[in-house]
């Protein structure tokens, strides 16, 4: 039986990075090998019903839970009188700064599309699960829902109205470091600056067209020199333990560079190869280990594929 006459999927939807250093709620990539994995009934009964299958004792109100909110805004596009049962295995933890909130939103609208012979576009899919992300951070940003469900990089041009640009890119290898502690995305939201000087915002749209043309152009070292932030990194970072010695123990060791994966804890660096990325990981963790943090690391790559369903 196809996946499209079922009534019961699984899906498995991927952490995801967001920002991207220069590119604040408009850049994030799809990271190999991290995901949360997702069981999705159809019902013949209107509503979600969410059973957490985790220690992270989530909301399971519909309303109250990303999943929960995602579903209900792609509900009132369905006509008919249908339900989803989920039963949610979280495995990004919540608060990692690797798009957590995100891959449970993403998972759940691509589960349900499939379930109802994919009806809807990618970027449908994307606006419903903005409505699980609204109710993680307070606002409706899709910089991690995008790659989360597109794959590889992905660009919001614009998001009223919504635009997706998915942009080629070549190999580049990623190093995470979480160290456990949790950084909330509407708390890290709200000591950013209302307002920015003119001269910080020409030398920020310099690097994100210079990161875009880096990207497409194959270009490592453009690539590396446009990895730089002047107006949300500065702020951020003192939310991260000893964030300025592992930025400078990854560019050390090889990294084109890195920063806050969306708004932290989670830390990440590019590099051209395995090797290096390897090398920043060990580098990152003398650092965590010299002064008695508790981390994880994880060394992927860029994922060209968005959520998958099996």
């Amino acid at each position: 039986m196809s996946a499209l006459n079922k009534n019961e999927i699984t899906v498995f939807a991927p952490a995801t990075v967001a920002n991207v250093v220069c590119g604040f709620d408009i850049l994030g990539f799809a990271l190999d090998g991290l995901f949360d994995k997702m069981l999705i009934r159809k019902t013949n009964k209107k509503g979600v019903t969410i059973i957490n299958k985790d220690d992270y004792n989530l909301p399971t109100q519909p309303d109250k839970n990303v999943i929960g909110a995602a579903l209900l805004a792609l509900l009132e596009a369905v006509p008919e009188n249908i339900g989803f049962i989920v039963e949610s295995t979280k495995i990004i933890k919540p608060g990692s700064g690797i798009g957590s909130s995100a891959a449970s939103a993403a998972g759940a609208v691509v589960g349900a599309n499939h379930l109802l012979n994919n009806r809807f576009s990618n970027q449908e899919l994307v606006e419903f699960a903005l409505c699980g992300e609204a109710v993680a951070s307070g606002s409706k940003h899709a910089d991690n829902i995008a790659p989360c469900i597109y794959g590889g990089i992905t660009l919001i041009r614009s998001t009223t109205p919504l635009d997706i640009i998915s942009i080629p890119s070549p190999t580049l290898y990623v190093t995470i470091v979480h160290p456990q502690i949790e950084v909330k995305t509407s708390e890290a939201r709200q000591i950013l600056k209302k307002q920015i000087l003119l001269k910080d915002a020409i030398i920020q749209w310099g690097n994100i067209a210079g990161l875009i043309a880096g990207l497409m152009k194959s270009d490592y070292d453009l690539i590396g020199r446009s990895l730089v932030d002047v107006i949300v990194e500065p702020v951020r970072s003192i939310l991260i333990p000893h964030f300025d010695e592992i930025k400078q123990k990854s560019m050390e060791a090889g990294a084109l560079g890195g920063g806050i994966s969306g708004s932290g804890p989670s830390v990440f660096f590019l590099s051209k190869d395995e090797k290096t990325a390897k090398t920043i990981e060990k580098a990152i963790s003398n650092v965590y280990k010299n002064i008695n943090i508790d981390f994880n690391t994880h060394v992927t790559t860029i994922s060209n594929r968005g959520v998958k369903v099996q």
